[in-house]
């Protein structure tokens, strides 16, 4: 079954409000905020593929981390199967934060 521009829009849309309930356990920002998801890309027959990055290489979640943002695509409805990319090109930094996880963290 392939889906429609309409149908993928609302995946992402579902897979953002789902990235935004996985914190870093250091910083109380969700990781979607953080700037740490670099890109999703979702296929018309439901295949993601994520593209993330951890606020450092030796993160203490660099295990579980990326097993609960492939988790928590996974449990969006129309989501076939996720592929999950961990990256450190570029790394990350604050620049790359929202307004929304500036301000949470006083950094406004």
């Amino acid at each position: 079954m392939k889906y429609t521009d309409d149908q993928i829009a609302e995946i992402g849309e579902n897979i953002i409000t789902n990235l935004k309930t996985v914190y870093d356990p250091e910083i109380p920002v969700d990781i979607y905020e953080l700037g740490l998801i670099y890109d999703v890309q979702i296929s018309d027959e439901g295949e993601v593929k994520v593209i993330m990055t951890l606020t450092t290489p030796n993160c203490p979640v660099a295990e579980s981390l990326p097993a609960e943002v492939r988790e928590k695509v996974s449990e969006v409805e129309g989501v076939k199967n996720v592929d999950l990319e961990l990256t450190f090109e570029p790394s990350w930094n604050k620049d790359m934060m929202s307004e929304e996880a500036l301000f949470e963290l006083g950094m406004f």
